[in-house]
């Protein structure tokens, strides 16, 4: 059995994991870390301070906010524990703290945990340098009224993989209420909606003269995200020290 601890375990992601995990004959949950307090019915010990925590752990799953990233890479590089990143709205400067961390412990980061999203951002990045020449490039992803960062990290991921294989010759537009220019060719636009109960929806544009392609992903539920970091999980139970992503979980 994989003993797990959940970092930010009373967020909404955090619980769907927990119940996710409970159903998993190969995981067993152990512990769990978060600042809020609660009356915990669990079985095992919840702690505010990750440092409180000397349970026998296999892997972190953390889903929890960027402020609590610090402390997590420490605890997680002193106790030599395997660690699932699934939290949104880090900073370059978070991701270069993940990228140095992962020379030490290996780590799976994802903006997204969603198989079918990686499979999208797999696909745009194929046909993009195809379409590169005559189409328009236009990213446009919605969520629920209580996301506090926008764009969604995912629409930045999206966005990200496909101007690296542009050779980062695009410059991001977020929406255009302000511009009063026609739209540039080395435009990727980004535009974030927010409203109701939307889990997540994510479509990439290419518009070209008289034609248009859209791929399109949707979730319906958060379980898809917690699926794909219990895969993560798994996958990352045995890897060596670095740094991992969804794209080698597909392609292993």
């Amino acid at each position: 059995m994989i003993k797990v601890l959940i970092n930010g375990y009373y967020g909404q992601m955090g619980q769907v994991i927990s119940q996710e995990i409970k159903k998993d004959t190969e995981m067993e949950l152990v512990a769990g870390v978060d600042k809020n307090k609660s009356n915990n019915c669990d079985d095992f010990n919840i702690y505010n301070n990750i440092f409180d925590c000397n349970e026998d752990i296999d892997i972190i799953i953390d889903f929890s906010h960027p402020s609590s990233l610090p402390n997590l890479l420490k605890y997680s590089m002193e106790k030599n524990i395997p660690l699932v990143i699934g939290t949104t709205g880090l900073s370059n400067e978070d991701i270069e703290k993940i990228e140095n961390t992962s020379k030490k412990i290996p780590i799976f980061y994802s903006a997204n945990m969603s198989l079918g999203i990686n499979v999208l951002v797999s696909i745009v990045k194929d046909i993009a340098p195809v379409l590169e020449d005559s189409f328009d490039i236009e990213i446009i992803e919605k969520h629920h009224n209580k996301k506090i960062d926008a764009p969604s990290g995912t629409a930045y991921m999206i966005a990200d993989e496909i101007n690296k294989e542009l050779n980062n010759s695009k410059e991001y537009v977020f929406g255009r209420n302000t511009k009063t220019n026609k739209r540039e060719k080395k435009e990727i636009g980004i535009h974030a909606i927010r409203g109701g109960t939307i889990v997540g929806e994510h479509s990439v544009m290419f518009a070209g003269c008289d034609e248009v392609i859209e791929i399109k992903h949707s979730a319906s539920s958060k379980k898809i995200f917690a699926q794909g970091a219990i895969k993560a999980a798994k996958f990352l139970y045995n890897q060596e020290n670095g740094l991992y992503n969804m794209e080698n979980l597909i392609k292993k």
